[in-house]
C-alpha cells in the first residue's frame, strides 16, 4: 500500500509540474518527464536532451537536461507524436547524434513529405547535424528520393563515416539556424 501511495504521489507530482509549466507557458528541460524530453525545446530556445548515468547501484538512470544548442525561431515546444512517428525518431534517444543519418530507412522517413514538410523541429535538428557532417540536408533528401543507394554512398564519402559516428556531436559543432524548410524547397 505504501509503495502504491508513493507511486501515485510521484505521478501526481509530475502531472502537476507539467500542467503548471503549460499553464505558465514555461518549459524547463530538467522538469520534463523523460518520455517527452527528446525533441523538446525549452522556453529559452535550447534543445532538451535525454542523458543517462549509472546510479550508486550501477543501474542506468535517465534525466532530461538542457543542452547548449539554441534553436532559431522555435521555443517552448514539445514534439508531437505524429512527427515522432512520421520522421522515424525515437523519444528514448540519448544525446544528440548524426548516426541515424547513415541509416537508409531513417533518411527515407526524415525526407518523406509527411516529416520534411510538417515537422520543422525535427528537420531543423537533422539539418544542423547533417551540416556538421558537411552534408546539405535538402540535397541529401533530393538524392534520397531519386536514388537512395547513391545518397548513402555520397553521405559516407562526405566524411561522415570518417568521424567517430558513435560519439554525439558537441553542441559547439552544431550550426544553429537552419533555413526555413518550405514545401517549395522540397
Amino acid at each position: 500500500m505504501a509503495l502504491s501511495m508513493k507511486h501515485s504521489s510521484i505521478v501526481l507530482f509530475f502531472a502537476s509540474t507539467l500542467f503548471l509549466q503549460v499553464a505558465l507557458g514555461e518549459i524547463t528541460c530538467e522538469n520534463l518527464p523523460i518520455n517527452i524530453c527528446s525533441f523538446s525545446i525549452s522556453s529559452s530556445g535550447k534543445r532538451c536532451l535525454l542523458e543517462n548515468s549509472a546510479n550508486e547501484d550501477g543501474k542506468l538512470e535517465y534525466q532530461c537536461k538542457t543542452s547548449e544548442v539554441i534553436v532559431a525561431n522555435i521555443a517552448e515546444y514539445i514534439e508531437t507524436d505524429e512527427c515522432i512517428n512520421s520522421c522515424g525518431v525515437d523519444r528514448n534517444s540519448v544525446g544528440i547524434s548524426s548516426d541515424s543519418l547513415l541509416e537508409p530507412q531513417f533518411t527515407a522517413k526524415l525526407c518523406s513529405p509527411s516529416c520534411y514538410r510538417n515537422c520543422p523541429n525535427v528537420v531543423d535538428l537533422y539539418f544542423n547535424l547533417a551540416a556538421g557532417e558537411g552534408v546539405y540536408l535538402p540535397d541529401l533528401c533530393s538524392k534520397q528520393r531519386s536514388s537512395p543507394h547513391r545518397a548513402m554512398i555520397e553521405l559516407l564519402s562526405s566524411g561522415a563515416a570518417a568521424t567517430d559516428a558513435s560519439a554525439p556531436i558537441a553542441s559547439e559543432d552544431i550550426i544553429v539556424g537552419a533555413p526555413d524548410i518550405s514545401p517549395a524547397s522540397f
